[in-house]
């Protein structure tokens, strides 16, 4: 099943995404079920969060997936939103 997952980063929190973003792309690349993703801008074109289309078996492996991103682990995320999505475009 797809699902999209949108994190928002905590207030102030740009150095902590920095310091993990490698560790965070390696954990997509190896877990091989982010079929889309990429970085929530602010207004000033900066780095606030993260929007990602997973596919799994169901929203606990989701769930379980953005438990263990390196980014959660930082405490990273002022708050994460897991929802089931069906593509129509693209």
């Amino acid at each position: 099943m797809r699902v999209m997952l949108m994190a928002k980063d905590k207030e102030g929190a740009l150095d902590v995404r920095k310091a993990n973003r490698e560790a965070h792309l390696a954990y997509l690349k190896e877990t091989g079920v982010v079929e889309q993703g990429g970085p929530l801008l602010d207004e000033a074109g900066e780095w606030a969060g993260s929007l990602l289309i997973l596919d799994v078996e169901d929203l606990a492996a989701a769930k379980a997936w953005a438990e263990n991103d390196p980014y959660a682990k930082a405490g990273l995320f002022a708050e994460v939103h897991i929802s089931a999505w069906n593509r129509v475009l693209g």
